[in-house]
């Protein structure tokens, strides 16, 4: 039988990559009925609503989607869709794996780390005000239910998965009772479930210079929201970019699954994006709806391409002369 799989182009490369992404599952011989639906800026043109009606509930109904790129205003504008998105269908974790790339030429070797993010609260929960005139106010929310169920899924990850450690940075130094709340939980989680897992606590700041110095060290990295949204971009770093991380937001009963990466306005529509991060993504999805011999296929020949290293088979990202549809025929040709 066929999967019914939510699919949000979004904004700016996020048709051109979610185009590839289809073209790569459709070689891959995985049924997919797609049901195409807005969200983001383009959406807001045409439906006067970044997330219209329509869209939430094909969501609540199929509880499964794979999504492009959307773009959110800075300082100013319409708030999140994907923080929308995140509280909206309960998806508390972030999930996204970091591993150094067959091909790509980084300052490292042998990364191999997964974030854990949660991804309801904290900062980002835009509870903001402004107090007086040129005043305001952001506040930081942390609920033991939260910090529990994150904590509590970073260890069932590490467990199924047979990783070794669990690290969680914190600020609990200075947040003594926000980031206090996650780090007791973090430990409580691990006294339960951990056993045969390191767990282990370091400070953000330290943490972030540890991570820079020897990433190698690190296994799974469990974080509040806001430090796991920057965390997980400076690990990007460590293995190529954006380009080449993907990512998923997953709940109890529902999970979507998207880039790392922006909506990169300024090369849209010109055949240059890398799908690369999302082609990845879709094989995360694949894995978690049990298409698990299809799943190691993409990731296979995708490999090989990047091995291999041919420039008119990459974008410019990671060292090619080629654009989006160049790699997304090596990958399709070597299926």
């Amino acid at each position: 039988m066929a999967h019914t799989i939510c699919l949000i182009p979004g904004d700016g490369i996020g048709p051109e990559v979610t185009r590839a992404a289809q073209a790569v599952l459709e070689a891959a011989g995985v049924a997919i009925d797609w049901l195409t639906l807005p969200a983001g800026a383009t959406a807001a043109e045409e439906y006067g609503d970044v997330l219209p009606a329509k869209t939430i509930e094909a969501i609540e109904h199929y509880r499964l989607a794979l999504k492009g790129p959307v773009t959110t205003p800075v300082g100013k504008g319409f708030s999140s869709v994907n923080v929308q998105l995140r509280k909206r269908f309960a998806l508390y974790a972030a999930v996204r794996p970091v591993r150094s790339m067959p091909g790509i030429k980084t300052r490292f070797e042998n990364v191999e780390i997964v974030v854990i993010r949660e991804n309801t609260e904290g900062l980002y929960s835009g509870i903001e005000n402004e107090i007086v005139p040129g005043v305001v106010q952001s506040l930081k929310i942390a609920t033991r239910p939260a910090c529990e169920r994150i904590a509590r899924f970073a260890f069932k990850y590490a467990r199924e998965r047979e990783r070794r450690k669990v690290t969680v940075f914190h600020k609990a130094n200075i947040m003594k009772k926000s980031d206090g709340l996650f780090l007791e939980c973090a430990q409580q989680a691990h006294a339960e479930m951990g056993q045969g897992i390191t767990f282990q606590q370091l400070i953000i700041d330290n943490g972030c210079m540890q991570l820079v110095r020897d990433p190698t060290q690190f296994d799974v990295l469990l974080l509040e929201n806001l430090y796991g949204d920057m965390i997980s971009d400076l690990c990007a770093g460590l293995v190529g970019g954006l380009g080449v991380v993907p990512g998923a937001n997953i709940g109890d009963d529902c999970a979507i699954f998207e880039a790392v990466h922006g909506s990169a306005p300024d090369i849209a529509g010109r055949g240059l994006a890398n799908p690369l991060a999302l082609i990845m993504s879709s094989v995360m999805m694949l894995n978690y709806i049990h298409e698990l011999e299809a799943a190691e296929r993409i990731k296979a020949a995708y490999n090989e391409i990047l091995l291999e290293h041919n420039p008119e088979n990459l974008t410019a990202d990671i060292g090619g002369t080629g654009g989006t549809e160049d790699f997304v025929r090596a990958v399709i040709a070597r299926l």
